[in-house]
């Protein structure tokens, strides 16, 4: 199973009820496609970290997806919110490899600490006492 999210930013002076319009054309064209919404997060208005068109806020949209098959319709979904001047940013990310990605680099036994951790790496010094010497 594939997982992604997908979030877009809106222009503040687009009215809620045609952001919530926009929000549910593309989500039929998601499912239009196999893939399922798992969540939707609507953020609302929020200050952008850098101006986009001569504006400081956007409204936030999420959307949770997942996918059984590995094929969506985010392809599609993405060049509609290209073409659309409404969309001021988006953003779609696949969220299941850096799942996969961090259970590879935790090893089998847990995370290791203390002493025994640092036994085993290459790296690591053998342990010498520093005294101070007096004058």
């Amino acid at each position: 199973m594939r997982t992604y999210e997908l979030m877009f930013v809106v222009d503040p002076r687009v009215a809620d009820e045609e952001v919530v319009t926009m929000t549910n054309d593309y989500k039929n064209m998601i499912t239009a496609a196999g893939s399922q919404i798992t969540s939707e997060e609507n953020w609302g208005r929020r200050k952008l970290a850098y101006p986009i068109d001569k504006l400081n806020e956007g409204k936030y949209v999420l959307l949770y997806i997942s996918s059984e098959t590995g094929k969506t319709a985010l392809p599609e979904v993405e060049h509609r919110m290209r073409q659309n001047d409404k969309i001021l940013r988006y953003l779609t990310v696949r969220t299941d490899e850096a799942i996969k990605r961090a259970a590879r680099r935790q090893p089998a036994g847990g995370p290791r600490t203390g002493s025994a951790a640092s036994e085993d790496r290459p790296d690591a010094g053998p342990d010498i006492d520093v005294e101070e010497e007096e004058a």
